[in-house]
């Protein structure tokens, strides 16, 4: 049985004067460790199937499995990185990045030296008692992550997360979370624009149609890019045939859409 399932998943916007569909009968499965992008048209619902997921709106029809258990409602077992990366300000880095387990009630000493090793690998060593506003966008996020990963969720869900960033931090900031998902084994799923971030990164892609948003068509990432940093698959002989062909389905799917 897949790691997480998405069986049938419709759902709709209610106001008191009309309703919107954001999403018709999707369906799909992930496995575990396994890495998979959703892109598509603006308001095509990728955005909302993530907050299905992470159970945050319970979906109009369907239902969600992860690691054979419905999702009903927020768990600490489904962790979610943002564009914005929410920190709070009065705290310093490494307590930001202890508040699960400080809330959970879990705080240990062991935990507080794992914190302090994770963001030490990830070159936050000399900013553990900064606080927030003192630090890039690239490092917040970096904190921001280890601060997710903290709770050891069974599955990471990434919705924009390097959309703010500039290009070079970007890069550097893709390296580093997908090394350091690849290293944890954690089943992802993230949300982008960018064609280019999800060859990289991605072992699978979906693209979504919009209105209502459903899956148009899928697309495997080949393993020889895989394997490689999603800096150095950028740089692979093969990444511009699958780019172009993506960029086609989407650009095609988009001036349909616009008839």
């Amino acid at each position: 049985m897949a790691f997480l399932s998405i069986d049938n998943v419709s759902h709709q916007y209610f106001t008191k004067m009309n309703y919107t569909k954001a999403l018709q009968s999707i369906s799909l499965s992930v496995e575990e460790g396994q890495f998979i992008s959703f892109i598509g048209p603006s308001g095509c619902g990728k955005s909302t199937l993530l907050s299905i997921i992470a159970g945050i709106i319970t979906p109009t029809e369907g239902s969600v499995r992860v690691n054979n258990t419905t999702v009903q409602r927020p768990s600490v077992s489904i962790g979610y990185m943002l564009q914005q990366d929410y920190l709070f300000p009065w705290k310093t880095i490494v307590d930001n990045v202890l508040l699960g387990p400080h809330i959970k009630g879990t705080l240990t000493n062991g935990l507080q030296q794992l914190a302090i090793q994770s963001l030490t690998e990830i070159g936050l060593e000399d900013v553990l008692h900064a606080y927030p506003s003192q630090l890039s966008g690239g490092m917040r996020q970096r904190a921001a992550l280890v601060r997710t990963l903290m709770t050891d969720p069974h599955i990471l869900l990434l919705d924009e997360p390097f959309s703010a960033l500039d290009y070079q931090t970007k890069l550097k900031l893709e390296d580093l979370v997908s090394n350091t998902l690849k290293q944890f084994n954690k089943t992802s799923i993230l949300v982008t624009h960018d064609i280019g971030e999800a060859i990289a990164m991605s072992d699978k892609i979906y693209l979504f149609s919009a209105s209502p948003g459903s899956v148009f068509s899928s697309f495997h990432v080949p393993e020889n890019l895989q394997q490689l940093t999603p800096f150095e698959a950028r740089q692979h002989h093969d990444f511009p045939a699958l780019f172009q062909h993506i960029w086609e389905e989407l650009n095609s799917l988009e001036s349909s859409t616009n008839r």
